[in-house]
């Protein structure tokens, strides 16, 4: 279906090609999953595959891509509309209407098919995904998860052969991503149709794939994924459980690794006690409330964040996390209550003083990105916070230590970046100013587990020295080996509020793998399993061995 024969990608001032001489073929109604390192060149390899690499991205690509035996080099991505469904990693920079239903109808439209069969592809597909609640909703009142529904669920009412999608489960929520994820796997078993996945959440995704490409310093290699990720750069918890502990076959599932694990869940170890929640108050809400037409996002909510505290707000796509986010930090529209931190109600406060008390990472950090090049940010970032000349810099550093990851020159335009990469640097200059607060909405878009736990790093670094950290998210891992504490949202009200590991691990939707495979006992990460099994381990076989 798809071959790539000596493909190399360079753009223009690049010392080293983003790709080199990849030879891959993905054969007809198979899952694909392609991963590495952050920066690696996976958005750029699937771009090929549908024809935007040169045209869009700009740069030279050699050799010959192929798609049901149409060369890319002599079909622009218009001639492929009606054999290929493209998702890239914003979704909303691909809307062209301005409503659910008429953004499902534009490609079947644009193929010029008749208005009954346009109806039906419309109507099967909201189902499919899940929408039909939201089919009149404007595309820019959904939240990001249901942004990304309708992305997806777009590409699919054309009836492509093949569908690309590029982290096509960032912004979903765990129910969401699973069912998203069903339906895909329904349509390339029950209709043959060939799914190329670019993800970082492999916990998410690994159990589904056929074949598994890893992306690594410009060279690609692929095949089974049992027998590639047991040394890819990149693996989710269950496959380093599996390598840390020594099991074979590399589990790719829970399932899976519960039979490895029986004897583990019995062998005595325990979970480690769960870290102090409260502390002194770096910020007070109150009676906060914001409504959005005719839909109540925050409800009346009343929280305190507690300084030194990691706090994670988990809930279902829509459930109010970035409404509440925007109207803690202020700039967001309230229709009622207060946030106040250190004195200051952010709500009425200017700009400069807001920054200082108060730092916000959006959902997509792009927009925050406004100047030439990272060094003109990074310049700008200590002019506004009064900093040092060079500490947005050396913050951005600091995020980018994850071994693998690609650096960032200073003299790349934003734009040219990779989603992981501009969240580093708009991270580095919400962080330059050393606000109490800070405030993450979706922050491990685009990041592989190697840069999260850089990421986590920093976050702990901040939170130890007296910060009061919120992340928004949906990446359950991420919370579970970051977040102290753990907040709960539904329909805008607070649902629940407590330790991480009271919350998430009894959850069937937000436990982490680990504690999934360890069930009942509440484990949330890998290192500290590890730590505790294998000298529990040892004990009980020691205590079993015959004198």
């Amino acid at each position: 279906m798809i071959h790539l024969d000596e493909v190399s990608v360079t753009f223009p001032d690049a010392v080293e090609p983003t790709l080199a001489r990849v030879q891959l073929r993905i054969e007809e109604g198979t899952i694909c999953l392609v991963t590495g390192p952050t920066g690696s060149g996976k958005s750029t390899l699937l771009q090929s595959i549908v024809g935007l690499v040169p045209r869009s991205t700009g740069g030279h690509l050699a050799g010959r891509v192929t798609v049901a035996g149409r060369d890319t080099a002599h079909h622009p991505p218009r001639d492929l509309a009606d054999l290929v469904g493209y998702v890239g990693q914003d979704p909303v920079a691909g809307f062209v209407t301005d409503s659910v239903e008429a953004e499902l109808a534009y490609g079947p439209e644009q193929l010029s098919l008749p208005a009954t069969v346009m109806r039906v592809r419309v109507e099967e597909t909201l189902d499919l995904l899940g929408l039909a609640d939201v089919r009149h909703r404007p595309l820019l009142d959904l939240s990001g998860g249901q942004q990304q529904r309708v992305a997806i669920a777009a590409a699919l009412t054309t009836r492509p052969r093949v569908l690309v999608l590029d982290e096509p489960t960032s912004s979903l929520d765990p129910t969401g991503a699973e069912e998203v994820l069903a339906a895909l796997s329904r349509l390339v078993h029950d209709l043959g149709i060939t799914v190329i996945i670019a993800e970082h959440r492999l916990e998410r995704v690994l159990q589904f794939a056929d074949q598994l490409v890893v992306v690594e310093r410009s060279m690609v290699r692929s095949g089974e994924p049992a027998r590639i990720v047991a040394d890819s750069p990149v693996a989710p918890p269950v496959v380093e459980l599996g390598r840390r502990l020594g099991w074979w076959p590399i589990p790719l599932s829970v399932r899976d690794a519960r039979r490895f694990a029986a004897d583990y869940r019995t062998a005595g170890a325990q979970p480690p006690d769960p870290p102090d929640i409260n502390g002194p108050a770096a910020a007070e809400i109150t009676g906060l409330s914001v409504q959005h037409g005719s839909v109540r996002a925050v409800d009346r909510v009343d929280l305190v964040l507690h300084r030194g505290v990691v706090t994670a707000l988990v809930g279902r796509n829509g459930s109010g996390k970035s409404s509440l986010l925007w109207a803690i930090q202020g700039t967001g529209t309230r229709t009622g209550g207060s946030t106040v931190v250190g004195g200051l109600e952010t709500g009425s406060a200017d700009a400069a003083s807001r920054r200082a008390a108060v730092a916000l990472v959006p959902q997509t950090p792009g927009d925050l990105l406004y100047l030439d090049t990272v060094a003109d940010e990074c310049d700008q970032a200590d002019a506004e916070s009064g900093a040092p000349p060079g500490t947005c810099c050396e913050i951005l550093s600091d995020l980018l230590v994850a071994p693998g990851s690609v650096g960032i020159d200073g003299a790349t335009h934003p734009r040219d970046l990779s989603e992981g990469q501009r969240l580093a640097v708009v991270l580095a200059i919400q962080l330059t100013a050393s606000p109490p607060v800070i405030l993450l909405d979706e922050p491990t878009r685009g990041l592989d587990y190697d840069a999260k736990r850089a990421l986590s790093a920093v976050l702990r670094q901040r939170a130890d020295a007296g910060a009061a950290i919120v992340v928004a998210t949906h990446d359950v891992e991420f919370a579970a080996t970051t977040c102290d504490r753990t907040v709960l949202l539904a329909q805008g009200e607070i649902v629940a509020d407590g330790p991480t590991a009271d919350l998430l691990c009894p959850s069937p939707t937000f436990a982490p793998q680990v504690s999934r495979i360890m069930a009942p006992e509440p484990w949330l990460d890998v290192d500290a399993l590890i730590a505790a099994v294998q000298p529990a381990r040892q004990c009980a076989d020691a205590r079993t061995e015959r004198p």
